[in-house]
């Protein structure tokens, strides 16, 4: 078995039931700009099949295909800001639990300019 197909059906319900609706949103934005699967799939350079299952929410459906169809769809941008540092809450938190919880002054000797 192919870790791709392992890591799909590995997938926990919440995550199975996100890429379902981000298969439907692909295909209602698709759809809003009245773009047929055909011509999508052309400019994704992709199959019809391919973004069918796209559309479908297969999770093994590959990040390319995915990205291709958010340029198609101008949002690219989204696909980086993600899991973008600065609005990754649970990494500032643990960045902010490890701070130290005191402080000195900084003496004369450690100011170097």
């Amino acid at each position: 078995m192919s870790r791709a197909s392992r890591a799909a059906s590995g997938l926990p319900p919440q995550s199975q039931r996100a890429i379902a609706q981000l298969g439907k949103d692909i295909s209602i934005a698709r759809r809003r700009r009245k773009l047929p699967q055909r011509l999508m799939a052309e400019r994704m350079l992709v199959s019809v099949q391919t973004l069918q299952r796209l559309e479908a929410g297969d999770p093994t459906v590959g990040l390319a295909v995915l990205a291709s169809a958010l340029h198609v769809f101008g949002m690219t941008q989204r696909l980086a800001e993600l899991v973008a540092p600065d609005t990754d809450r649970a990494g500032i938190s643990e960045d902010i639990a490890r701070l130290p919880k005191t402080t000195h002054a900084v003496s004369d000797d450690e100011l170097d300019f």
